[in-house]
């Protein structure tokens, strides 16, 4: 079985290792969704995971929920991101862009007063952290299937917008109850049309979207996050067979298409996740440390056990931009710093000393 520094090659990288760094909201762009100097240096210390995936980037400005996030849809944005895209190459790492459409997981107040839209007109459940604190999160309005085509197109721009800032590919964000993952979830979804109803007809908007990319910047740059049966943000799905067979039409769908990865949010020992890693048939990244935090040990053990290509890991690439090294080496590791998480500047973001320091 892989050791955890070998290297990985997808359809279009060669990865220098199999430590992916997971994608985390910081919160730290601008107030007009531009990635500043202090991402251009966050991103440039973390070069060394084999592959950085990017903090969820809105294709859209109706597609932002959280203050201070990045877009990838204007001018402005691009050219942020092609600054972070030069700095990471210069260091030998290779970077893709999360596309994340967050649908009814937002509140105007956010994004300078646009509505939300979602599949169904039914308000997520709990509150959002906005500029004015936590909010309960906005009624969507239900989009209309005309409508449906120009959401599709907003996702194509960016992407192509990824590929005009020089970064490695796209990450469809089809997971965690964000846009794409509410047409999947029954408990989001109440359409009876094309896109509602049948695991099928659910489905079908996560693979228009995945389609549509794919015909703009090409299959190899492109991958996937899914999170079946994650039952969060009220994005429920809780008949295991529903879920088996939505999830099944959604890789009948793309798999065939020769994307670049499939990432897991799910215990990769179940055994719905290893029925869509054989689906898949690529390249898969397993991400089991939602509720924990992954450990070299943890990570190791699904290579070993043959359940993954790569991990991806979070909260210590926050507090370890070379933690591959500290890894390799047995060294100590920095603790990350919750309450510098989300916002702020410089402290928890650029700060935690490398090993060099």
């Amino acid at each position: 079985m892989p050791d955890l520094f070998d290297a990985l090659a997808t359809p279009s990288l060669q990865l220098d290792n199999r430590l992916v760094m997971a994608p985390l909201t910081r919160n730290r762009a601008d107030e007009q969704g531009v990635p500043g100097d202090l991402a251009v240096e966050y991103y440039a210390q973390r070069a060394t995971a084999g592959l950085i995936i990017s903090e969820g980037t809105q294709p859209s400005a109706i597609g932002q929920g959280y203050p201070f996030t990045p877009g990838i849809h204007t001018p402005e944005q691009i050219a942020g991101w092609r600054r972070v895209a030069d700095a990471v190459h210069a260091r030998g790492g290779r970077i893709v862009v999360q596309l994340m459409h967050v649908g009814r997981i937002a509140h105007p107040d956010s994004k300078h007063g646009l509505e939300s839209i979602a599949p169904s007109q039914l308000q997520a459940p709990g509150e959002i952290f906005t500029t004015d604190g936590m909010q309960p999160h906005a009624t969507p309005r239900a989009l209309d299937l005309a409508e449906i085509p120009a959401v599709i197109s907003d996702y194509v721009h960016a992407a192509r917008s990824a590929m005009e800032a020089g970064l490695d590919g796209v990450e469809v964000h089809a997971a965690n109850g964000y846009l794409i993952h509410q047409f999947l979830a029954p408990g989001a979804n109440h359409r009876t049309d094309l896109y509602g109803g049948s695991p099928a007809n659910r489905a079908r908007f996560g693979i228009e979207v995945t389609r549509a990319i794919i015909d703009a910047i090409g299959a190899d740059k492109v991958g996937i996050r899914i999170s079946p049966a994650h039952n969060i943000q009220g994005a429920t799905e809780d008949d295991p067979a529903d879920v088996q067979a939505t999830y099944d039409a959604l890789l009948e769908g793309i798999a065939p298409l020769g994307l670049s990865y499939l990432s897991i949010l799910a215990d990769p020992y179940a055994e719905l996740t290893q029925r869509l890693r054989k689906n898949f048939g690529g390249v898969v990244i397993a991400n089991d440390g939602f509720a924990s935090v992954t450990t070299r040990e943890s990570a190791q053990a699904i290579l070993d056990d043959d359940k993954a290509d790569a991990v991806a890991v979070g909260r210590l690439f926050i507090a370890n931009p070379d933690l591959p090294a500290r890894w390799a080496g047995d060294a100590e590791l920095n603790e990350p710093n919750p309450a510098t998480f989300y916002g702020g500047g410089a402290e928890g973001y650029t700060d935690y000393p490398a090993l060099s320091a």
